[in-house]
């Protein structure tokens, strides 16, 4: 696996205090909070609609905090939305793969955008290999199957060293090899010190935490309104 090297020195406690989103004049959730330190998993659960998305986008950054407090730091020291945006890797539905490029010019697109460096063939290789798509590196990509496609999203998280996964769920149309080496990469990086947060309707065979986004909806009647 590519991500053996610690994080130990360089993550922070994330924690969430009464967070709470509106979208389209909408209170989707309220009252969220929870910690998560180095080496932690949490899983978010809940219906669709629950929130489960939103907040992994607020947390990476997509949407402003409107209420509540998200910090990324420790000993009472607040590092800041840069360090947590810094800290991040993100993969979403939206897989943000350039169609007429090849997996390989997305891969190094992306890590310019993200680090401003290269990554090494053999780090991309390694990583492609993980999901099984070593084969398909110097391939367009509009020829994936919308299967290759999520995995070639997935191969982010081996190729970019980033303390903070955020996966909205992950393990949509992998087959049980891939579910594994799912699992073992986010072991791996659960080792190092890493930390992840995934919405996921599925079981993936990591211990985590869970928080579960119906116990923060907030309540409503569509005929009464506000209760």
């Amino acid at each position: 696996m590519t991500q053996a090297s610690s994080f130990t020195a360089d993550v922070c406690p994330l924690k969430a205090e009464k967070l709470a989103c509106f979208r389209g004049g909408r209170l989707v959730f309220e009252d969220v909070s929870f910690t998560l330190d180095p080496g932690q998993l949490l899983y978010l659960r809940g219906s669709n609609g629950s929130g489960k998305s939103t907040l992994l986008r607020l947390i990476a950054g997509f949407l402003r905090v409107q209420k509540g407090v998200l910090m990324y730091g420790d000993d009472g020291w607040w590092r800041g939305d840069a360090a947590l945006s810094e800290a991040v890797i993100y993969a979403g539905h939206d897989n943000a793969l350039k169609p007429v490029l090849t997996l390989r010019d997305n891969a190094t697109e992306l890590a310019r955008l993200m680090t401003g460096r290269l990554v090494p063939d053999e780090t991309l290789e390694a990583a492609a290999d993980i999901f099984d798509m070593a084969h398909l590196l110097d391939q367009p990509v509009r020829y994936f199957s919308s299967g290759q496609r999520h995995r070639s999203n997935l191969m982010r998280f081996a190729y970019l060293k980033r303390p903070l996964w955020l996966m909205d769920e992950p393990t949509v149309g992998l087959d049980a090899e891939n579910r594994e080496a799912l699992a073992g990469l986010m072991k791996d990086h659960l080792a190092a010190g890493g930390m992840i947060i995934a919405a996921t309707h599925d079981p993936i065979g990591v211990e985590g935490q869970m928080l579960d986004m119906r116990d923060f909806q907030p309540d409503y009647d569509l005929e009464e309104g506000w209760l």
